[in-house]
């Protein structure tokens, strides 16, 4: 009975207490994204093939398509080069997309997130743990990718504050993005398959925008949508915070104020989509 006691009471010293629901919360999400970035750097072809091809984008572009598109008055290939780069950091940032979703389906198809349920977490740390994982490996890919850019003859002529606020943008959309990828992998049954659903709606958002051809030369029916593209508003306030050509004056209010619209539209996805996915998540590992 003695000993018993004794026991208990030392279980009861040395247990810590209990943490609040927002303390927890990051602490499990930090775990995870830990967890995840571990296991990033033991498939190190991943991030190798993650980084090929945006570098591949700029130079296709840069030397294929650079001496036949007009920016502005001028069809010098530099001119498109500048012109070219904000569009390829937001579509390198949103094509992780496809990698948060088969990430997590392949986690589901595993077992693994069954496993994570059954442990005293917050409910959207898995998610959230995730996700940051993969912002921490788009922004790798960015600082090669600036590399690259301006080895192609890419510069910011606004600043290094302006600039940094434009990376800093980009990583916030494609952070929200993310949350899409990862209702996507709840909502499939393959990591195959939820690598497909990431890219497919993908070409549409980053073609019907801004990133590779002035908007305003688009049939009159697409450019309404391509200025009202939460993609095109990101774009131009990269364009106008590295100081690039292509700035097209427009009506539309995101085009406007673009630096506005591209934090407004990110974290409105990052509230519709994280609830999304967090309830999917729920019901699709009862």
């Amino acid at each position: 009975m003695t000993a018993t006691t004794a026991t208990t009471d030392a279980v009861q010293i040395t247990a810590p207490r209990p943490r609040g629901g927002i303390v927890q919360s990051v602490n499990d999400s930090l775990v995870v994204a830990k967890r995840n970035l571990i296991r990033m750097t033991r498939i190190p072809e991943m991030i190798i093939f993650g980084m090929i091809q945006p570098v591949m984008f700029v130079v296709l572009f840069s030397y294929v398509f650079g001496g036949s598109m007009e920016i502005g008055a001028s069809t010098a290939p530099s001119v498109y080069r500048e012109f070219l780069m904000a569009g390829i950091f937001a579509q390198t940032v949103t094509f992780a997309t496809a990698g948060a979703g088969a990430g997590i389906a392949d986690d589901m198809h595993k077992g693994l997130i069954d496993r994570f349920r059954s442990l005293p977490m917050a409910r959207g740390a898995v998610l959230t743990g995730r996700t940051l994982a993969d912002l921490v490996q788009t922004a790798l890919t960015v600082v090669v990718l600036t590399i690259v850019a301006l080895l192609v003859g890419w510069r910011i002529h606004e600043g290094l504050p302006k600039a940094l606020g434009a990376f800093a943008l980009l990583l916030l959309l494609g952070y929200a993005f993310s949350w899409i990828g990862a209702l996507i992998g709840l909502s499939v049954q393959t990591p195959e398959a939820a690598t497909s659903g990431g890219l497919i709606w993908l070409f549409p958002v980053t073609f019907i925008s801004n990133a590779f051809v002035d908007s305003s030369k688009m049939a009159g029916w697409l450019q309404p949508i391509a200025e009202w593209n939460p993609f095109s508003a990101t774009v131009q306030a990269c364009r106008l915070l590295f100081g690039n050509p292509g700035v097209s004056p427009s009506d539309a209010w995101p085009m406007e104020h673009p630096v506005m619209a591209s934090i407004l539209w990110s974290v409105l996805i990052i509230a519709v989509f994280r609830t999304l996915a967090v309830r999917k998540y729920r019901s699709a590992t009862a």
